[in-house]
């Protein structure tokens, strides 16, 4: 199934509080994105105000994260819905969650920043991580795209991105270890960028299972810790 959609309610209240609740996911995710860009502009420049600014900012994203768990919980209870709409509102709870452990990453990743304006890190301990860092951010905006259309094909796609980001991960992890052995004296500045790498690692992460969760509400099953092979299958059984 490509995509899906909700037949109205006799209430348009409930409609709304439905459409609610979704559009604020998305404004949620479109300030995680920002915040992983605000990041690694901060790391990969020395912005020591932009990184200040990406910390102090998550803050916004938690505020967030409790206003639209509150809506749903609110919306459980008065409401008690049933098929496509329960799903919606259990997607969207795991949704949130995820992105506020983005918005956590992307608060981590600042504070390496300051530590590594301070130090001045040569620009040759970012190569890759400013391309694993686009390629997280798009991940992010692709799944987001998929849960606003409902479409469990885009999602299984995005999903399909997170094993290319742990192979930068571990190349880059690689080429960190290099310059540490080769100059001790480079250690504490490598492991900033470490963190800030695995940072970017969970985020890719998170993204993956934000489509594991439109892929729960569109079909209906549950692709949880399961193979990209099986969660294929679960999307697509006519491909068997």
């Amino acid at each position: 199934m490509t995509a899906t959609s909700f037949s109205p309610h006799i209430s348009r209240q409930f409609d709304q509080e439905l459409e609610d609740i979704r559009a604020r996911v998305l404004a949620m995710g479109g300030l995680t994105e920002a915040q992983i860009a605000d990041a690694l502009e901060a790391l990969c420049d020395g912005n020591s105000e932009l990184a200040e600014q990406v910390i102090e900012n998550d803050i916004k994203v938690n505020t967030l994260e409790v206003s639209i768990d509150e809506d749903c919980t609110q919306i459980l209870a008065r409401r008690q819905p049933a098929a496509t709409d329960l799903r919606l509102v259990v997607a969207v709870g795991k949704t949130i969650t995820d992105l506020e452990r983005i918005g956590d990453e992307a608060e981590k990743i600042g504070h390496m920043a300051l530590h590594l304006a301070e130090n001045q890190c040569p620009k040759s301990y970012y190569v890759g991580l400013e391309s694993m860092g686009n390629h997280v951010r798009a991940m992010l905006h692709d799944a987001l795209d998929a849960f606003a259309r409902m479409d469990s094909e885009s999602a299984l796609k995005v999903a399909s991105e997170d094993p290319k980001v742990d192979q930068e991960y571990v190349a880059i992890l690689r080429q960190l270890i290099t310059y540490m052995m080769e100059d001790p004296r480079s250690i504490a500045r490598a492991m900033d960028v470490i963190w800030s790498v695995r940072a970017l690692e969970r985020i890719g992460d998170h993204a993956s299972n934000i489509c594991e969760n439109v892929i729960y509400l569109v079909e209906g099953k549950n692709v949880r810790h399961v193979s990209l092979e099986e969660m294929r299958k679960k999307v697509r059984p006519e491909s068997d």
